[in-house]
């Protein structure tokens, strides 16, 4: 069997995604979590928060209930029906950090909880830190001359 042949076996045996509804859910959770998120905006600037108090209030409030639907194991029972729409920034990255620690946590805090922590997430804070370094240098350097 080539792999052609076998490229095309596979295709025909594999399950069709049902696109358009995935595409669907994905959007509509994206845009509940969004949702949420305005409304924690507005609820903690209804506070008495100014807008960056409250702004920060609400990533806190995000990020904590992410990491606890995590650890309650609820977050990937919504990505399994949702799929990309539980990727909204926030939430997504608070996911990346929290699953790897709640899998390995058998392995100790050390070795578990604290290496594995950032195995998804550390590429993307290692990239992101030395882009903006890279970024910031170039703009300062454009600002001097």
């Amino acid at each position: 069997m080539t792999e052609k042949e076998y490229g095309k076996l596979v295709s025909d045996l594999s399950p069709k995604s049902p696109i358009y509804k995935d595409c669907a859910l994905a959007f509509l959770v994206g845009g509940l979590i969004c949702t949420l998120g305005q409304a924690l905006l507005n609820f903690y600037a209804s506070l008495g928060l100014d807008k960056t108090d409250a702004a920060t209030a609400e990533c806190m409030t995000l990020i904590a209930l992410s990491a606890l639907f995590t650890g309650l194991s609820l977050y990937d029972n919504l990505a399994k029906h949702a799929g990309a729409g539980t990727l909204v920034p926030i939430t997504g990255f608070a996911n990346a950090v929290a699953a790897p620690a709640v899998e390995f946590k058998t392995e100790g805090f050390i070795l578990g909880v604290g290496a594995k922590m950032f195995t998804i997430a550390g590429p993307v804070i290692v990239y992101g830190v030395s882009a903006s370094v890279v970024y910031g240098f170039i703009y300062w350097m454009t600002t001097i001359f």
